[in-house]
């Protein structure tokens, strides 16, 4: 795939943001969320060094959305083609993992699937990796390799963009004019502040590093009493279930309208003392230590199971955003022990 050198961001964003709807990163406090591009140059926009609070899921799977109607006839609103810039190599795995569950032959999600359809890309490199950052555990990276259509790396003197699909390549060759060649200077110097970033990551996440996978780990520890005590620490604000963005549990619930009724789809959470509810009141999970049990079997034994893969990316979003300073790293960590 085709890669070119940008000295401004600028011009590249809003090349993007002529063909897109396009959401950049915007920076509150030490925390990034995602706000619509402003093509005036009003609202600088800056290369996040780490992944935004917000969980890419969020412009897959809304919070809410309107599932179907009776007897009114359906219509999902159209999906115009949007893109998303600033996206790390956790976000990109996390798709993957959204993709195993709502675009499986068998039980595809249309609202799902017209949302990633009309999705495009744009990944960057991490450059600050921050101090809740464990992606490596999981086989991630400070860069992503593959499932972006544009990935960003920022060098001393500007950009350098790849393609890393049709689109993305597509992109570059019909604004060929506003980019440049790349040197192999500038592609030595891009390796060599990558492998600067991923070797942080390992020397941080070192104590992390165990002997057997995290699924045996789990399985292992089913039994075992930290969950109870861990769960002492919970103020059950399910914080960790709705950044996550690889979480995608939802529950339906009926509306009436004026001459119609509405079925509605909203993200639900396994935290939540009446998740596991069923009719006639009785409730399998009412302990919240096996609520909290029942989220790591969920992430680390039965996806595993179904789809060979973790449903956790290593993003570290559940840790910064837990009211009750719960961290999934520690929980692991004292289940091995």
């Amino acid at each position: 795939m085709e890669k070119v050198f940008t000295s401004k961001l600028e011009s590249f964003l809003n090349a993007v943001a002529e063909k897109f709807q396009l959401y950049v990163p915007a920076k509150t406090d030490d925390h990034y969320t995602y706000n619509v591009y402003d093509p005036s140059g009003k609202k600088p926009v800056e290369l996040n060094d780490i992944r935004t609070c917000t969980p890419i899921k969020e412009f897959l799977f809304p919070i809410r959305e309107l599932a179907a109607t009776y007897p009114k006839e359906f219509k999902p609103d159209d999906i115009k083609p949007f893109a998303v810039f600033g996206l790390k190599e956790c976000d990109l795995r996390s798709i993957e993992i959204l993709d195993k569950v709502f675009a499986e032959e068998d039980f595809e999600d249309q609202l799902y699937l017209n949302r990633r359809n009309n999705m495009f890309i744009i990944s960057s490199d991490c450059n600050e990796p921050g101090e809740s950052c464990f992606c490596n555990i999981f086989g991630g990276k400070g860069f992503a390799e593959s499932g972006f259509d544009l990935n960003v790396s920022k060098i001393k003197d500007g950009f350098i963009i790849e393609a890393g699909s049709s689109k993305g390549n597509s992109f570059l060759m019909e604004h060929s004019d506003i980019f440049g060649e790349i040197p192999d200077a500038l592609l030595s110097e891009r390796d060599a502040n990558r492998a600067a970033v991923q070797a942080r990551l390992e020397e941080k996440n070192d104590h992390l590093k165990f002997d057997v996978t995290i699924k045996q780990i789990v399985e292992d520890g089913c039994d075992s009493d930290v969950f109870d005590r861990e769960a002492k620490n919970c103020v059950e604000c399910q914080a960790c279930t709705r950044v996550c963005p690889t979480c995608h549990c939802f529950y339906l619930y009926d509306m009436q309208k004026e001459d119609y009724f509405a079925k509605m789809k909203m993200w639900d959470s396994c935290m939540r003392l009446s998740y596991a509810t069923v009719a006639g009141g009785e409730n399998p999970n009412k302990v919240l230590g096996d609520r909290m049990k029942h989220r790591l079997l969920h992430k680390f034994v039965h996806f595993h199971d179904r789809y060979g893969l973790d449903m956790c990316v290593g993003c570290g979003r559940c840790v910064d955003a837990d009211a009750g300073g719960m961290d999934i790293r520690d929980i692991l960590k004292k289940l091995k022990d």
